[in-house]
């Protein structure tokens, strides 16, 4: 897959354009978080995929971006009884049983919220690289570990998939700091855009400062770039979400190291220049 960096993203070199990195799979044309949208991604020649991990009843991690089932599954509907319908309310078995692709559009009818194992395997499969986001940490203590289980589980802690094809990342600060902690070789990216005093005191524990690209400048991209993290390397900046070729333009021009989109091909073709 010829468009992503065999490097990985925390040690990408200066004056490359930055990679783009398919946010929750290619989420603009599969159901999000599903292997549907993992494969979408590898059939358009990306490499990167981003996701979102949660905790179940029974402690399970599975692939989806909110705390709620409603918006992305038929549980509303399956389990009527059950509001909010909470991610954490439900077990591996039942959440297993959802209809995850039939709100996005017909044809993905029968598409399932897959457990990180499951997506781990699928990203393993195409060749993928990973971006994981640990998801509302508050609502699942010691999800950090048990994140790093799986992808242990799974072998995603030895030398080559840490070194090339994984990056953890969080909003959550001290779940950042929990995972550097734990495995201190894992590149891990905090999401946000800490003040620019503060940077250094993330440097320590992070390798990436992932903010928002409407709160991104220039400048800041710079200051960031200044410093290096634990890995002795300067820190990276993959922003997120851009979706239309102006933006993709814009950040590009900033220096950012990495582009989260939902349409990566539009992203990839307007950064370079096509």
């Amino acid at each position: 897959m010829a468009h992503a960096s065999a490097t990985p993203l925390a040690r990408e070199g200066y004056g490359r354009r930055p990679v783009v990195i398919a946010h929750r799979g290619a989420s603009a044309y599969a159901p999000e978080n599903t292997l549907a949208a993992v494969d979408a991604a590898a059939f358009m020649g990306f490499d990167w995929v981003e996701n979102d991990v949660q905790r179940t009843k029974d402690g399970v991690l599975v692939v989806i971006h909110d705390d709620s089932l409603a918006r992305t599954t038929d549980a509303e509907q399956r389990f009527p009884e059950r509001s909010p319908w909470k991610v954490g309310d439900f077990t591996a078995a039942e959440i297993a049983t959802l209809d995850a692709g039939s709100w996005f559009g017909e044809e993905w009818t029968g598409q399932r919220v897959p457990t990180l194992t499951q997506y781990l395997d699928r990203v393993e499969y195409n060749g993928q690289k990973l971006l994981l986001e640990i998801k509302k940490p508050e609502l699942y203590p010691g999800i950090e570990h048990d994140a790093l289980r799986v992808l242990g589980e799974e072998g995603w802690l030895d030398r080559g998939h840490v070194r090339h094809r994984l990056v953890v990342q969080s909003f959550g600060v001290d779940t950042v700091r929990a995972v550097h902690r734990a495995r201190p070789d894992v590149v891990t990216g905090f999401l946000g855009k800490p003040p620019v005093s503060e940077l250094p005191a993330y440097a320590e524990f992070t390798d990436q400062i992932n903010p928002s690209h409407t709160s991104l400048t220039a400048d800041y991209v710079a200051a960031v770039h200044r410093l290096k993290g634990p890995h002795h390397k300067p820190l990276r900046v993959s922003t997120w979400t851009v979706n239309d070729a102006e933006g993709a333009v814009r950040v590009r021009d900033f220096g950012v190291d990495g582009v989260i989109t939902n349409k990566p091909d539009v992203v990839r073709d307007a950064i370079e220049g096509r």
